[in-house]
């Protein structure tokens, strides 16, 4: 089904400590998006990008104790969270690009307001399950998942005005390989739905996909958070956290399109693509085939 999807740049760098991830949505312009969604047959609506607070290179760089950027990281996703949240309500399909992945807490915060049990498909080799005294770095774009639910620094937990956006029983990781030991215990604490690598290779991209859906059908609207650090970066090197052994190319394209089919996707954001450390603009070409995947395009 053809649909009318706005686009909103998300061009925010503050989540962690490598600057480039702020081009990654122009990058993706450059790559051909929005052509893309429209030889497909949709029509595309590009918002532009997401105003950003500027970036002090002294403090960008700096060694800090506690929460990197917090100011920063805080008034943009508040931003990002308004233009989410009036794309939702004019009954557009809301499609963010990053962007490092504390972004989410503002496209996730716009797009929960409009649902009573949103389902979360975090796709990423990183739970982004972190609060302030886990977390090794004080990078907040590993802790967005865990502000979500409701855990950790007040100004976080309160983007877009109210707490708990996603319960714990709605919430699905795939591609999971590389946690903090802190993440670990707060997953088998309290549960989360989780497919690791390991699960991948035993049950196949496929059932992993279907188990995820069955698990989430409660839902009344399921949001999908792509990292492409998910990928393996041998494929897609041009993003800062990667971590050898991913999810292949082929995998995601095939998991993107039973998501496509299966109709229950309502929102979308793909993240962590950062041109100045990719090859030739390789992977923000590859998250724009990933998008066309995910929207429905087939070779026949």
């Amino acid at each position: 089904m053809n649909k009318t999807i706005e686009i909103i740049g998300a061009p925010s760098a503050f989540g962690q400590r490598k600057l480039g991830v702020n081009m990654g949505p122009d990058a993706m312009r450059y790559a051909g998006l929005i052509e893309r969604l429209e030889n497909i047959g949709h029509t595309v609506i590009d918002q532009g990008n997401v105003e950003s607070p500027a970036i002090d290179m002294k403090k960008y760089k700096a060694e800090q104790g506690g929460l990197r950027n917090l100011e920063e990281v805080t008034i943009f996703c508040e931003s990002l969270c308004d233009k989410v949240d009036g794309v939702v309500q004019k009954g557009n399909y809301p499609v963010v690009i990053g962007g490092d992945h504390s972004i989410a807490m503002g496209t996730i915060s716009g797009i929960a307001k409009h649902y009573e049990n949103l389902g979360v498909i975090w796709y990423d080799a990183h739970g982004d399950l972190n609060i302030d005294e886990t977390s090794p770095s004080g990078n907040i774009h590993g802790m967005p998942l865990r502000a979500l639910i409701g855990d950790g620094h007040e100004d976080l937990v309160n983007i877009g005005g109210y707490k708990n956006k996603v319960k714990i029983e709605n919430i699905v990781l795939i591609g999971m390989r590389d946690l903090d030991e802190g993440e670990k215990a707060y997953i088998k604490e309290v549960g989360i739905q989780t497919y690791t690598m390991a699960d991948i290779d035993r049950l196949g991209i496929g059932t992993v996909i279907a188990e995820t859906l069955a698990y989430l059908d409660k839902c009344d609207g399921i949001h999908l958070s792509l990292d492409v650090d998910a990928l393996d970066p041998v494929e897609t090197p041009g993003t800062g956290t990667t971590v050898p052994g991913g999810i292949t190319y082929r995998e995601s394209h095939f998991a993107l399109e039973l998501l496509n089919d299966s109709e229950k996707i309502t929102s979308f954001e793909i993240v962590e693509v950062n041109p100045l450390i990719d090859i030739y603009n390789k992977t923000a070409e590859q998250a724009v085939g990933l998008v066309g995947s995910f929207f429905g395009e087939k070779l026949l």
